[in-house]
């Protein structure tokens, strides 16, 4: 499997950006895909969630409101749209697939497939 994430970039606090993972590989219409970030000196934390026919997506409760996921299998694509970003949000934007089909939830451990990464820079 490979992601390939795109769209970051540098934006003024109250911006928007979409971000998109492009992937191949294993059947990508099977997995949940997820959307993570790491700040500089913090842990890497998810910020979307979304499962593999896309009912069901998981927010950070901070992100709720703000931050959309969505996915179109036909293409192999997962995106994140970014609303009224905040300098708080500079961080390295990651894609990842879950490892077991079926789940979804925050815990980097069990997204076993990772793009290498997009820069979201936020200035105030």
């Amino acid at each position: 499997v490979q992601l390939q994430a795109s769209g970051g970039g540098l934006v003024q606090a109250g911006g928007s950006l979409r971000l998109s993972c492009a992937a191949s590989g294993r059947t990508f219409s099977s997995y949940t895909m997820g959307w993570f970030r790491q700040a500089p000196g913090k842990e890497r934390e998810l910020v979307a969630a979304i499962t593999s026919s896309g009912s069901i997506t998981y927010y950070a409760d901070s992100l709720k409101g703000r931050f959309t996921i969505s996915r179109d299998n036909a293409k192999k694509m997962v995106y994140l749209q970014l609303n009224s970003l905040k300098p708080e949000g500079t961080a390295v934007y990651y894609c990842a697939q879950a490892t077991i089909s079926g789940y979804i939830g925050p815990d980097p451990r069990s997204y076993d497939y990772w793009g290498q990464g997009t820069l979201v820079t936020v200035s105030s």
